[in-house]
């Protein structure tokens, strides 16, 4: 009994001594760090700033190797900031880093990542066509497209005032990218100057479309116009011909009598 609790000693120390030896790198795992958060985040920035993410390998027994991708594309990195950490600045942020992806990735196993959004707030940005003529009777889309983080409240206005809708004539479609004012027959009552507001937490901002509702254009019938045209001119064609036809005759009489030869 006692020879067999020594064997089970010796397999248990053999055991424990070949875990204790195993290479370091079976038995630890490296792990990243963006700003020393281990875990995918949000990162909170406004348009104009920068903002530095810096890249860092936990755990690491040798020299690793790190990726930086935003979105799909590799970010081309300098030699030497990429071995154990690197650093990337995203600089003069504007409204088009909003909602960004940023991903650092271990080089021999891309699966080990960490992703940072930019959050980038910044006051509303308004565009569009802000001059527009147009006929009585017609149709016409004012539309206001409009960008902002965090998102506007919208509303239309009418020569400094709240635009009152009328039914069947206004209509109002709003997106998280543009404000569109569509106006059915147009009147010379429409004439005046639209203002999209856009009010955020941030700050208010004012873009004004000025319509301009010109008469109604006359509509000229062409196409009888043109048989009226064809008609005189065949009328015309026929009397010259028949006119032409009777002098011939008068001239063939008058040359009659000249022409007999007395016996």
């Amino acid at each position: 009994m006692a020879q067999k609790s020594s064997s089970l000693m010796q397999v248990y120390i053999l055991l424990l001594t070949t875990i204790l030896f195993l290479p370091r790198e079976i038995t630890s795992s490296s792990v990243l760090t963006v700003n020393g958060k281990t875990e995918n985040y949000v990162l909170d920035t406004q348009r104009g700033f920068q903002a530095s993410l810096e890249c860092v390998v936990q755990n690491h027994t040798r020299d690793e190797e790190l990726l930086w991708y935003r979105e799909d594309g590799r970010v081309d990195l300098k030699p030497g900031n990429n071995i154990n950490s690197s650093s990337v600045c995203v600089s003069s942020i504007s409204e088009n880093d909003h909602g960004v992806n940023f991903t650092c990735k271990l080089q021999r196993d891309q699966t080990v990542s960490v992703s940072v959004v930019l959050n980038v707030t910044f006051p509303p940005l308004l565009s569009g066509n802000d001059f527009q003529t147009v006929e009585e009777d017609s149709n016409v889309n004012l539309v206001c497209n409009v960008k902002s983080n965090p998102q506007a409240q919208m509303m239309w206005y009418k020569n400094n005032n709240i635009l009152t809708l009328e039914k069947n004539h206004h209509q109002i479609q709003q997106t998280s990218e543009s404000l569109q004012l569509s106006i059915s027959k147009v009147k010379k009552s429409d004439n005046g100057t639209y203002s999209c507001i856009a009010n955020s937490p941030l700050k208010m901002e004012t873009l004004d479309f000025h319509l301009i509702v010109k008469d109604k254009a006359v509509v000229v019938p062409i196409e009888p116009i043109i048989a009226a045209c064809v008609v005189i001119f065949l009328t015309l064609c026929f009397g010259l011909l028949a006119r032409r036809q009777r002098i011939m005759k008068l001239c063939i009489k008058e040359k009659d009598p000249h022409t007999e030869t007395a016996l």
